[in-house]
């Protein structure tokens, strides 16, 4: 070697196309038959599968010119060209690895791809859960109609409870007729005298009982027609005025718990008996068949009244 000239066999000057260049040429560079097409240079190529692996190394394969067949391949019919036979084919060649695709599989990293059976699974659970949704609110909706037809009749209206029957409202008020008396009926007793000049009495002719207002004086009415034991209501219609007054009630001859109420209901101030009618009531317990009643004027009572009339009713109202 000369400086400044190394060879033609450094890498760097290892061109394979040496030979098209004018300073290829005057290297000594020629066209490929076999080498990189530089004098001396390593054989480098060698045909696909030629290496046995294990054994020992086979001749080099014959070189042709550049562009045809080498001589040796063209020899042997029937054995495939070894510048275009894979590995696998010639002897001591890697073995080929079969890869087997999922049944069911498409493309996809690791040969598997979409999972269109999971896919499916779930839209038909999807769909199945519709229509069981749907179904269970059709039979929500029905169980619904089912029960407000059977409330139907079973309970009232809220019209029938506002008018309920009178037994209900009025303590088991009985529709048979009860007995009644005006002042006429009944049996008087001390002072107790029948009057007709102050207006306002329901009795028949205007008649009323009067000068109660002193002790011993008394009204008795014998009750014939109970219809049956129990509790009743005792209503009496008078007239007072100014202060309220209270009277004794005997009922078969033994007085009642309480005195019977006779209160200035209207408030009347002026004397005038005649604006001070009203009624009031009691609760007794009679039985059936024939009972007394008797309002009497005792020791502690007020009793300055005008009576009109008494009647009864069943149970324990206040009208």
């Amino acid at each position: 070697m000369t400086p400044g000239n190394n060879g033609a066999s450094t890498p760097e000057d290892d061109d394979p196309f040496g030979y098209l260049y004018a300073d290829g040429q005057a290297n000594g560079a020629q066209p490929p038959s076999g080498g990189y097409g530089y004098p001396n240079s390593v054989n480098r190529v060698r045909a696909v599968g030629t290496r046995p692996y294990g054994q020992q190394q086979p001749q080099a394969a014959q070189t042709a010119p550049y562009g045809q067949v080498p001589q040796q391949a063209a020899q042997s019919p029937g054995r495939p060209n070894a510048h275009y036979a894979a590995p696998e084919t010639l002897p001591g060649g890697a073995q080929t690895v079969q890869h087997h695709t999922p049944a069911g599989g498409g493309g996809g990293r690791g040969g598997r791809g979409p999972n269109h059976k999971g896919l499916l699974i779930g839209a038909i659970a999807v769909v199945a859960a519709v229509v069981v949704g749907i179904g269970v609110a059709m039979l929500g909706g029905d169980k619904d109609k089912d029960d407000a037809s059977d409330e139907v009749g079973t309970k009232p209206t809220q019209s029938q409870e506002s008018k309920p029957s009178p037994s209900a409202s009025k303590g088991g008020e009985s529709k048979v007729e009860l007995p009644q008396t005006d002042a006429k009926a009944l049996r008087l007793g001390g002072a107790a005298t029948l009057a007709q000049d102050v207006k306002g009495a329901e009795s028949e002719g205007g008649i009323y009982v009067g000068n109660l207002n002193q002790v011993g004086s008394s009204v008795t009415w014998t009750v014939n027609g109970v219809p049956k034991d129990g509790p009743y209501t005792l209503f009496a219609r008078y007239s007072t005025v100014d202060e309220d007054q209270k009277m004794t009630l005997t009922v078969n001859g033994k007085p009642f718990g309480n005195k019977l109420n006779l209160g200035n209901f209207t408030h009347t101030s002026d004397g005038d008996f005649t604006k001070g009618w009203t009624k009031t009531y009691a609760y007794p317990t009679l039985t059936k068949g024939t009972n007394t009643i008797t309002v009497s004027c005792e020791d502690g009572d007020k009793c300055n009244v005008l009576l009109d009339k008494l009647w009864l009713k069943a149970g324990q109202v206040k009208d």
